[in-house]
Parts: structure tokens; C-alpha cells; sequence
């Protein structure tokens, strides 16, 4: 086991992994930018280490200063939390050729499934189930309008290096679909430096059900049930909710049987997140893969609320090598868990978001009530 880790990120996660490490025995190493020198995240590791100016380029987005720090502090590994360098192929092979271990997935594994057309089509060719759609490299509008039509409309054009809610548009008609194809391109190209689209059939009244995964480094393989993420806006999550309501046990093994295919087709070791779409036709649900998140999700603790796993810790075995704590007949759901993002918003500019002083807050008074 590690002696010494970096977490390369602030706030609530790098909070979240010093104390799971601390608990363990592992000093840890804080990083920090010139606006966060008063935070918490610097107080509770055992170590700080200056790394750059406030906007994250200058610091947080540093791999080769934070990996610098890592080898000069004697860190063995370096947890990349969430956001950030956390899903960066290579950052994470960067660590490897340094020595250090990337507490997550390899980088191949993260490249494969980095891109939503390269990682459906290998999902394709594992059996787990897609929605209909385009996913190659023909990117001419022409041919791209010709694949719409024959799926049938409404159709989703999604931004293929895309996340976050960012590059998507719901194309209603034929009509309509060179004009939102450019828009989705333009706002493609300025967010994630790629203009490459795949078109979708466009789920009525879809539900985001994602399941929680984790891998080792010799073959095992076990999912930690599903969340429920259907609550959002402008396709960012609001609410999270473990198990999903609705959801049977013979779903939650089909699903949960898809999500591990998934990571099983990468090599995938370490903490991984399968989204899906699911679906209701004539009473029926079906789920079709959507993407994987290579890194440990934001909304990971009502996993470990309902499976009592800590997932940090699970991170920390595997990336030193150890086998999977539990079989997957050994994890149960117990419980009932929600996660709510509260966000800072101006109700009277669109509820867009906006920052300001905090005057009144009250906390729930309930004895599994967590503040992130």
C-alpha cells in the first residue's frame, strides 16, 4: 500500500479523498493555487505544495508541475479526484512513464472511451445494448442529413468529444437539421476543440439511470447498483438517487451485466461510471448505453450510502494492486439515498448562475444528512 499520496484537485473531493486516506495511514499532499491558499483542502493533508495562479490552466491543469511535485515530496501515486486532469489519457500516462500510479484507469482505457463514437462502437461490438444512431467518421452535413432521415426524427446531434451538457441539439424535423447541425458544431469546436458529431434517436421522456462500476487489475469485475440522475436542467444533473425508483431486480442485473461488459471491454480497473438511457414503450423499459465516465463521479457517495462501500478506499486497493474487497454476491443495497446539487442562481437573469453572500442557512436536522 501507498505511504504517500497527491491529490491533484481542491475542495470537496480532495477533502473527501485525505480523509479516507488518512484514515488508511497514508499521508497525503495538497495543492494549491494563489485563490486557494486559505482553503480547507490545504489544511487537512498533511503536506502543501505552492503550484501556480488562480485560473486553473496556471495551476490545477498543470500535469507536469503537479507530477514534479509528486516526485519531489516522495508521493507514490497521485488521485486525480474529479474534473480537472481526472479523465486527461495523457496526465495519466504521464504518471505512468514517471513512476508514480494514477490512482484510476489506464490511459488506453481512457482514451477508448474518451470519445462517444470510438466508445460505441466498441460497446456495439461487446453486445451492450445502443440507441439507434450514426456513429462514424463520415462527417459531411449531406451524408450526416441522409442518416437522420433514415433513423427517423426527432434525432439528437451530440458533439462526439462532448460532456457537461455542452454541444447537443434536438433536431424535431428534417427541415431543421443543417442549421442545428452547424450550431452544434460551433459550440463543439469552442468547448472541447472538436467538431465531430454523431447523431442519435432522440429517447421521448428518457430517463438517465447510470450504473456504478469497479474493476482490478486481475480481471474482477463487480457493479455497485444504479443511480438515478433523470432530475436536470439545461442537461446538467440536479438530483441523484440511489436505487432508481421503478427499477426491478432483473433490470438492475441486466443493467448492472451491460455496465461490467462495458468496463470488461477496455481492461478497465478502478472506479467507472456506465450512463445509460433508459427508455419506456408500451410499458417496457429498454437502456441503451450512452457513455462512460472514466474517474469517480460526483455523485458517488450515494453508492457508498447504499452499498456501505467507501469507494476511495476501494480506489486506493485497487491502484496498489490488491483484489476487489467484495464478490458481487457479497454487495447488497440497503437503504435509500439522495443527493441534491445546490446551486447559486439569479431567478430574475434566467436562473443563471450568479455568486453573492450567503445571509441565512439552516441545516436539516437528520442524523444522515451530509454536507459535501
Amino acid at each position: 500500500m501507498f505511504s504517500k499520496i497527491l491529490i491533484a484537485n481542491r475542495g470537496e473531493i480532495a477533502c473527501r479523498v485525505a480523509a479516507t486516506a488518512k484514515r488508511m495511514g497514508i499521508r497525503t499532499v495538497a495543492v494549491y493555487s494563489d485563490a486557494d491558499r486559505g482553503a480547507k483542502h490545504v489544511a487537512v493533508c498533511d503536506e502543501a505544495v505552492y503550484l501556480g495562479g488562480s485560473a486553473p490552466k496556471d495551476s490545477y491543469l498543470k500535469g507536469d508541475a503537479i507530477i514534479a511535485i509528486a516526485l519531489d515530496v516522495g508521493a507514490q501515486a497521485i488521485h486525480p479526484g474529479y474534473g480537472f486532469l481526472s479523465e486527461n489519457a495523457d496526465f495519466a500516462q504521464a504518471c505512468q512513464d514517471a513512476g508514480l500510479m494514477f490512482i484510476g484507469p489506464s490511459a488506453d482505457a481512457i482514451r477508448a472511451m474518451g470519445g462517444k463514437s470510438e466508445s460505441k462502437r466498441l460497446m456495439e461490438a461487446a453486445g451492450v445494448p445502443l440507441i439507434p444512431g450514426y456513429h462514424g467518421d463520415n462527417q459531411d452535413a449531406g451524408f450526416l442529413q441522409q442518416q437522420a432521415d433514415s433513423i427517423g426524427y426527432p434525432v439528437l446531434i451530440k458533439a462526439s468529444a462532448g460532456g457537461g451538457g455542452k454541444g447537443m441539439r434536438i433536431v424535431e424535423n428534417s427541415s431543421d437539421f443543417i442549421d442545428l447541425l452547424e450550431s452544434c458544431r460551433r459550440e463543439a469546436i469552442t468547448s472541447f476543440g472538436d467538431d465531430q458529431v454523431l447523431i442519435e434517436k432522440y429517447a421521448l421522456k428518457p430517463r438517465h439511470i447510470e450504473i456504478q462500476v469497479f474493476g482490478d487489475m486481475l480481471g474482477n469485475y463487480v457493479h455497485l447498483f444504479e443511480r438515478d440522475c433523470s432530475v436536470q436542467r439545461r442537461h446538467q444533473k440536479v438530483l441523484e438517487e440511489a436505487p432508481a425508483p421503478g427499477v426491478d431486480a432483473a433490470m438492475r442485473e441486466a443493467m448492472g451485466t451491460a455496465a461490467i461488459e462495458a468496463a470488461r471491454a477496455v481492461n478497465y480497473f478502478g472506479a467507472g461510471t456506465v450512463e445509460f438511457i433508459v427508455e419506456q414503450r408500451e410499458g417496457t423499459m429498454n437502456f441503451y448505453f450512452m457513455e462512460m465516465n472514466t474517474r469517480l463521479q460526483v455523485e458517488h457517495p450515494v453508492s457508498e450510502a447504499i452499498s456501505g462501500v467507501d469507494l476511495v478506499e476501494w480506489q486506493l486497493l485497487v491502484a496498489a494492486g490488491k483484489p476487489l474487497p467484495k464478490k458481487q454476491d457479497e454487495l447488497n443495497i440497503n437503504g435509500h439515498a439522495i443527493e441534491a446539487r445546490i446551486c447559486a442562481e439569479n431567478p430574475d437573469n434566467g436562473f443563471l448562475p450568479a455568486t453573492g453572500t450567503l445571509f441565512t442557512y439552516q441545516k436539516p436536522e437528520h442524523s444522515t444528512f451530509n454536507i459535501a
